[in-house]
Formats: C-alpha cells, sequence, structure tokens
C-alpha cells in the first residue's frame, strides 16, 4: 500500500532536535491532511526542504497538525531524462489539465509559451495569478501520485526566449500538425542522442506543443533553427487538441526514453 505523500517547503527533517515533532504543513497541506483523516501509527511520506525523503509515523497530533517521529530515512531513486513541456497557452482550463496529468507521468517542468495564434493574452498580474494556480496544481498532482519531486513551473515565455533557454537542450522537439515530414518522436530523438552522443538517462528534451490554433511555420522555424538540436515531429494522421497533444508528446518522450511513469 502506498504511504500518503507529503512535502515540507521550509521544514528540514534530519535537523529535528526531538525525536517526535511537529510537521511543518503549508495550509494547503493541512487542509489536505484533515480530509485524509490521519490517524495514530499511520505512517506517511515527507520530502523535506532539503530534498531528503523519510518514512515517518504519526505518534499524536496537537490540534490538527500530526506530531511524527521518523520511522526510517528512504533512499531517493536516481534522477533519470528530464522532459520539460513547453505548452502554447490554451483557453479556459485546458492548461489545468495539461499540468496536472504531465506531471502525474513524470514530466519535470512547465513552460508556458505566448504564440502568435494564442486566444488568451496575460498581462503581468494575470500571467503571475496563472502561475500560481499552475504551480498549486503540479504540487497537487505530485502529492496525489508519490513523486518526489514537485514540477516548476516557469514564466510565460515568447518563442524567442524558448529558444535562448533550450538552444542546448539534447533534443526540441516541436509537434507541429503541418510538418511536411514523417518523422515521429522516436526517430527525433534516436537522431538528437546520436548527434550529442548522450545516454537517455542524461537526456534534457523539451517538447513544444501549440496552442489550440498551432504553431505558425515562422514560429517553427525560429525554434528548428535557433536550437542546436530541433525537430518537427509528427504525433501521427490524426490532428490532436492542444490539451491532448499536450499529454501525449510528452508520455511518448518518456516512453522512448525507459521513464514513463515518472522519477518517483
Amino acid at each position: 500500500m502506498s504511504l500518503h505523500h507529503f512535502f515540507l517547503e521550509e521544514q528540514v527533517v534530519g535537523a529535528q532536535d526531538s525525536q517526535v515533532f511537529p510537521l511543518r504543513l503549508s495550509d494547503e497541506d493541512a487542509r489536505h491532511a484533515r480530509v485524509l483523516r490521519l490517524a495514530r501509527g499511520e505512517h506517511i511520506s515527507v520530502v523535506d526542504a532539503a530534498s531528503d525523503y523519510f518514512e515517518c509515523e504519526i505518534v499524536d497530533f496537537d490540534r490538527d497538525i500530526p506530531l511524527v517521529r521518523i520511522a526510517r530515512r528512504l533512499e531517493a531513486p536516481e534522477q533519470g531524462p528530464q522532459v520539460v513541456l513547453v505548452q502554447g497557452i490554451a483557453k479556459g482550463d485546458k492548461m489545468d489539465e495539461v499540468i496536472r496529468h504531465a506531471t502525474e507521468l513524470g514530466v519535470s517542468g512547465f513552460v508556458p509559451m505566448k504564440s502568435s495564434r494564442c486566444v488568451v493574452k496575460l498581462d503581468e498580474k494575470k500571467a503571475a495569478s496563472r502561475r500560481a494556480r499552475w504551480s498549486s496544481i503540479a504540487k497537487s498532482a505530485a502529492v496525489q501520485c508519490g513523486r518526489l519531486d514537485i514540477p516548476q513551473v516557469g514564466e510565460a515565455m515568447t518563442v524567442s526566449q524558448v529558444v535562448s533557454a533550450f538552444k542546448d537542450a539534447t533534443a526540441v522537439l516541436v509537434c507541429w500538425e503541418e510538418c511536411p515530414l514523417t518523422q515521429t518522436i522516436s526517430q527525433a530523438l534516436d537522431a538528437a542522442l546520436t548527434q550529442c552522443v548522450s545516454p537517455k538517462q542524461d537526456a534534457r528534451v523539451c517538447v513544444v506543443v501549440g496552442p489550440e490554433g498551432g504553431l505558425s511555420a515562422e514560429e517553427v522555424d525560429t525554434l528548428v533553427r535557433g536550437c542546436a538540436r530541433a525537430y518537427p515531429v509528427t504525433l501521427g494522421s490524426n490532428i490532436l487538441r492542444a490539451e491532448t497533444a499536450g499529454v501525449v508528446a510528452p508520455a511518448l518522450v518518456l516512453y522512448e526514453l525507459g521513464s514513463l511513469g515518472g522519477r518517483a
């Protein structure tokens, strides 16, 4: 049976002076703990502010705050390939769903991308609010699926900024429904790994998915010309919705790299 899982933002478990100590949960996590109706004697897993991983036993409660002792320190698995999803900003709650499901798959991070066909236009205030919301969704999904890390949600970038950020990545895979080639994700990854002589476990791959209207030919050209190992790729003969492609594409990449299901 898997353990309920919590992240500590400020507390370092290994530095606690007492054998039994309170868990300093965020307000959101404290509410989640109440919903779970945790009981004395129950074991939970904790990733602390130093990114160390522990199994803790609940000894008692101080009001709603769990008082725990360390049952054992756990070894986190080795970090595998990193897959970052650059998603054209989609309207409504589509971005929420992409971030939630891609987190469960094992995506390392997210970059919302501003492109010419984005319906949603975010000013500075709205961008900060959306980023906070998306970060909260990523954390919630990481807790739900038992991941040992929380994917980072970066600031919204333009296409040119994406090029600057990922120009030296192992591979930049640009999902484009108008792709004149029939290059698949598998073929593009093989070419990139061969070119940079990199093992799969060390790969840093950027997957670019456009918004509802897709990417323009000019944007694809900017990405391909600006990044050392960038490839337009096809996701098959069917044209996928932006929110579907945002989950399917990184899932295919993680599968090809042998990491489907995440690093946790």
